[in-house]
């Protein structure tokens, strides 16, 4: 299939240029300036005339089972709002489905193409439950990545001084949820139809050694994607410092748990040493802006990460802890939030560099850099076209400020992932989203007393973190 889109708007470096783009098959064939390339022998042409197309965008980390938790869980921070969380988790194979299937149209309509999925699995049911989110990604079409939530240590395990909570019985072993995850590898990996396995820790709060090194050297073995949150939160800097009387990132370092493959979700309280490190081993920090205000976590020094060399991407994080799934959203805020933490302007983000970010940036941390994030011959056809005579994109000043820095709203008119088009004029042809839409209105969770959920571990958690 060969599709030409004719004198369209693109980001050539740090430059707007019209150009004429030839796909052909699953990847970009031809960029030449516009009106060059002849319309015959092209089946498909498309009049880009007052539109933008720009390389999907990744969501470098997000829940998709906290859809059905979305305006649920009160404002809190992460330490208990994860009581509350653990407590209204879905345990239906057909929500996680659904799950899937709704952070995937949200993402296709807010600019992205691909995703990664740190992804909630039922106990026990471990392959059903991927197995539900595969085919909720196939069914839609995007590429995702999912990195199954696995740990071996207990809730209170993640708190500091947890030992003076009640323990509950621990998960699995590191054995177990290593042999699993091999099983998940072999079973769902699927790169040449857009199906990714990952690595996926919860994080060195209620991670072994054991099981963290275990990842590492299965992401070193399979050449997988290692993805994990970290220091998202300043109860989780004290308790590194507990647990290991050194940095987090070091002592991940020290494992070997740090590589161009690893991506890091939140980051906030991370320091010039630990910065240095990610730059060193090429790490990606992923920014979750919107979360990290919900949750009270904190501002990621990304100014300061970008300019010591360190990969940034953008996440929008499950919707519990953003009651939404807008990349644009998690893009504008993540791009303005940073002129507050240094006060030369010159090193504030631009429109420009918010689109590498989210773009190629986004595609190096999933371990896609080789294939997409950018508009150029031989890379794969993940592209989205946006309508510049949209409302939300008027007057016609800077489009591409318009679209990072605006307020814009279903002005995404196109989307090709690995050259096939799975939405057109602003819909998703590839799966009926009014059936998406009345699941949601019908189907809920049992979320009674879901407000006390955080009552019994706040005391501890006031007494360590707020009233020492």
């Amino acid at each position: 299939m060969q599709t030409l889109i004719q004198s369209v708007l693109t980001l050539q470096g740090d430059t707007l240029q019209s150009v004429d783009l030839l796909l052909i098959g699953s990847h970009i064939h031809t960029v030449a300036p516009a009106g060059t390339i002849p319309v015959a022998p092209h089946p498909r042409v498309i009049d880009g005339t007052d539109k933008l197309l720009l390389p999907g965008f990744v969501n470098g980390h997000t829940h998709s089972s906290q859809v059905w938790q979305r305006g649920l869980i009160p404002q809190l921070p992460l330490e208990l709002w994860l009581a509350n969380v653990f407590g209204s988790t879905p345990q239906q194979l057909e929500h996680l489905y659904w799950g899937a299937v709704s952070t995937a149209v949200d993402t296709l309509l807010s600019g992205g193409t691909c995703l990664m999925d740190h992804a909630y699995v039922i106990p026990g049911q471990e392959l059903e439950t991927v197995d539900a989110l595969v085919r909720g990604y196939r069914a839609v079409g995007i590429r995702a990545v999912v990195a199954p939530l696995i740990m071996d240590l207990p809730f209170a395990s993640g708190f500091p001084a947890g030992c003076l909570l009640p323990q509950s019985a621990s998960p699995q072993s590191p054995t177990q949820l290593l042999t699993l995850m091999e099983a998940l590898i072999a079973e769902f990996h699927d790169p040449d139809h857009g199906i990714y396995i990952g690595l996926g820790p919860t994080g060195f709060h209620r991670c072994s050694d054991e099981l963290l090194q275990g990842c590492g050297e299965l992401s070193d073995r399979y050449q997988l994607c290692y993805h994990t949150h970290l220091l998202e939160t300043r109860a989780q800097h004290r308790l590194a410092q507990e647990r290991y009387g050194i940095s987090a990132v070091q002592h991940l370092h020290n494992l070997g748990c740090l590589g161009p493959r690893t991506s890091l979700a939140h980051c906030v309280w991370i320091n010039d040493d630990d910065i240095a490190v990610f730059a060193e081993t090429g790490a990606t920090l992923v920014h979750n802006p919107v979360s990290n205000l919900r949750l009270g976590s904190g501002l990621a020094p990304v100014l300061k990460s970008l300019q010591a060399g360190v990969n940034v991407s953008f996440g929008c994080d499950g919707a519990a802890s953003n009651d939404a799934q807008n990349l644009l959203e998690a893009i504008k805020l993540g791009t303005i939030l940073h002129t507050v933490t240094d006060h030369d302007y010159d090193n504030w983000l631009t429109p420009e560099q918010a689109v590498q970010m989210a773009a190629a940036g986004g595609a190096q941390g999933v371990n896609l850099g080789d294939r997409i994030g950018t508009i150029a011959p031989g890379m794969e056809a993940d592209l989205v076209l946006y309508n510049l005579n949209h409302p939300s994109l008027l007057p016609r000043t800077n489009p591409l400020q318009l679209l990072i820095l605006g307020r814009p709203t279903e002005v995404v008119e196109a989307v090709w992932i690995r050259g096939r088009q799975i939405v057109d004029h602003g819909q998703v042809l590839t799966v009926d989203t009014e059936a998406l839409h009345q699941v949601l209105r019908h189907q809920s969770l049992d979320t009674e007393d879901l407000q006390t959920q955080h009552h019994p571990i706040e005391p501890h958690y006031r007494e360590v973190m707020l009233d020492r």
